[in-house]
């Protein structure tokens, strides 16, 4: 694979995991001791560490039912990010956010993630 062709495959394939949970699938793709980090003062924010903990976090954000949409898979010479528009509604409260995840790689697995978004007061309304 060239340089750019097997990060964007780990994008394919993390994203594809996600929307269909497969949790165990998200699992294989990362290191021992990744870390995920989101913003924000809610239920799901801060940094996690560990493969299992992001894992863990990956499905407390997708119980709430959200509809994880990839907007584009974007590519560094060895890292990637997934550029997403997250929805998701309750009675009380709608999700409507773009982000983008940027994961580092480390031997072909990511090491650590960072998302970015557009709403952080609406993902802190959303994930109480």
């Amino acid at each position: 694979m060239s340089t750019n062709e097997a990060p964007l495959a780990l994008g394919r394939t993390f994203h594809q995991a996600l929307v269909s949970a497969d949790w165990d699938g998200i699992r294989a793709l990362l290191h021992d001791d990744a870390t995920w980090t989101l913003p924000g003062d809610n239920t799901v924010s801060g940094t996690v560490v560990g493969a299992d903990a992001v894992v863990e976090r990956a499905q407390r954000i997708a119980s709430y039912g959200l509809d994880f949409e990839l907007l584009h898979l974007l590519v560094s010479r060895e890292n990637m990010a997934l550029s997403l528009h997250n929805t998701a509604r309750r009675e009380d409260a709608v999700l409507d956010e773009y982000l983008a995840t940027v994961c580092r790689l480390r031997d072909g697995e990511i090491a650590s993630m960072e998302t970015y978004l557009s709403d952080v007061p609406g993902m802190n309304a959303f994930f109480v």
